[in-house]
């Protein structure tokens, strides 16, 4: 089974925003979004939006199968949210693999839900609960995408805190702990900052360092849940590396240099 470890990035939505609160077309998308964020620090006391209204920027994967390790981003500009959102479950319905993510559960996949029914996007394997069309639609019913405590949609921060949220802990540290690289470039808080400055790249590059990153903490599971032995973990981080040096991009050359082989 090939394994999809995944991330979004997103940026308020400034069109839903405006409609929603039915704001006047003078105002600028900063203006917009400075509306947003005052109002639900009013409401909660923090400026993080609620989860229909981020938009999807990228899509980040690192995807493992019996050939390769590779990395790939479905991203603005070149593709629109829709489309962005329609391919990457388009690729669960080709591939049905094991995905993973890091508060995927928490934020990533209902932001896809929620943005996904906006444009129309169609997911039936990712919903099937045992009553698809799909040839082995019934063992999804046991062990689907949805449920939390089933495995083909494994949460990593939510398992390892053992769904406590008061035991999650960052990623960025937990990498760094490991001796991994962990965040490079930016960070989730500059995301909507360099958007405006058309920085789009960047923005995909960051979120392509973050899947790798959690495809290598989840090695490390791997390796503590026995399904690999100290020297599979090592040729699994080889094969990763490997993969990185043969990408020609600033972001990879980084990210290796932070990396560096024992």
């Amino acid at each position: 089974m090939a394994v999809i470890v995944f991330d979004i990035e997103t940026i308020p939505d400034v069109a839903g925003i405006r409609a929603l609160n039915e704001l006047p077309d003078e105002l600028s998308d900063y203006e917009v979004a400075e509306f947003a964020f005052q109002q639900r620090r009013v409401a909660s006391g923090s400026d993080f939006l609620p989860h229909h209204l981020h938009r999807v920027v990228t899509i980040s994967c690192a995807m493992r199968d019996a050939r390769q390790f590779r990395v790939f981003s479905l991203s603005e500009p070149d593709t629109g949210e829709g489309q962005i959102i329609q391919r990457f479950f388009d690729g669960v319905e080709r591939f049905t693999p094991q995905l993973v993510s890091w508060n995927g559960g928490g934020f990533d996949l209902p932001v896809l839900h929620y943005r996904g029914m906006l444009h129309g996007v169609g997911a039936p394997r990712y919903w099937d609960q045992g009553e698809g069309d799909y040839a082995d639609s019934r063992d999804f019913k046991w062990n689907g995408y949805i449920s939390r405590y089933h495995s083909r949609h494994l949460d990593l921060m939510d398992l390892l805190a053992l769904y406590q949220p008061r035991a999650n802990a960052p990623l960025d540290q937990l990498a760094r702990l490991y001796g991994y690289p962990g965040k490079v470039g930016m960070d989730g808080s500059l995301v909507w900052q360099a958007f405006q400055d058309g920085r789009i790249g960047e923005i995909r590059d960051y979120c392509e360092t973050d899947v790798v990153n959690t495809y290598l903490v989840y090695l490390r599971f791997q390796r503590m849940r026995g399904q690999l032995d100290a020297a599979g973990l090592a040729a699994e981080e080889q094969v990763v590396r490997e993969a990185l040096a043969a990408i020609d991009a600033p972001h990879w050359q980084e990210f290796l240099a932070a990396w560096p082989e024992k």
